[in-house]
């Protein structure tokens, strides 16, 4: 003879069509999954969609643990957090870069002082360079040779003490002829103490003609006159007039 609780029939009937129903709509699932990956991240609003469509689908003889539920709203909560920083950090990004672009675009026409053994230089008046003396020498020289290799006049700087000491040239040949403008080679050097040169670094004066601005966000660079290249912006030891 079968027994049935008739109290309970309704309940565990519908019970029953639940865990049906929730079986059939498990595709649900599938489809915001699809929907939140595809070809692109997982944000904050496939992310969520995904959380409710599981709430929904979830089987009701075993709901989602509390724990595992608040867990997820700590992960939907980071997330949330993370794009918001993502955001921040590319808007200061974004404002460096054009702060970075207006300061070098002001360069454009100026002197500025770089680290190079080359210069475009103007005969009619002096050029002033510098040299970086590593330690007390008892004689450094500047010889400056023309875009052929010869040597058109050797600068005498004498003995010098360490740091970065500056020399002039006024343009003259050693025959004391103004020599024609163009682009000049400066070989600094020194002598230790067995007598062997050392070479020394120079740093002299350019001319800004333009800026090229990177398009995979590094750093910006400036165009110098008489096709002496192109330098960073962090490259410049000084700005001139």
């Amino acid at each position: 003879m079968a027994i049935v609780d008739t109290s309970n029939n309704t309940a565990v009937q519908d019970l029953f069509n639940s865990k049906v129903k929730t079986a059939t709509n498990n595709s649900s699932v599938s489809d915001a999954s699809k929907t939140a990956t595809g070809n692109q991240s997982l944000g904050k609003d496939a992310f969520l969609q995904l959380l409710v469509t599981q709430l929904k689908n979830q089987n009701p003889l075993s709901p989602q643990d509390n724990g595992a539920f608040v867990a997820q709203l700590a992960q939907f909560s980071s997330l949330e957090g993370i794009n918001t920083l993502n955001d921040s950090v590319n808007n200061i990004s974004s404002n460096f870069s054009s702060s970075q672009a207006l300061q070098a675009s002001s360069l454009v026409g100026r002197s500025i002082i770089i680290q190079t053994d080359k210069a475009m230089v103007d005969t009619s008046k002096s050029m002033t360079g510098s040299v970086a003396v590593t330690s007390a020498v008892g004689n450094v020289s500047v010889k400056i040779t023309d875009k052929d290799g010869n040597v058109v006049r050797t600068v005498d700087m004498g003995a010098q003490s360490a740091g970065t000491q500056s020399f002039i040239w006024d343009g003259k040949n050693d025959k004391g002829e103004v020599a024609p403008a163009g682009t000049y080679t400066f070989n600094a050097t020194t002598k230790n103490d067995k007598g062997d040169a050392v070479a020394l670094t120079t740093s002299l004066p350019a001319t800004v003609t333009s800026v090229t601005l990177s398009k995979t966000g590094g750093e910006m660079l400036l165009n110098l006159a008489g096709g002496m290249g192109s330098v960073k912006l962090s490259q410049i030891q000084t700005i001139g007039t």
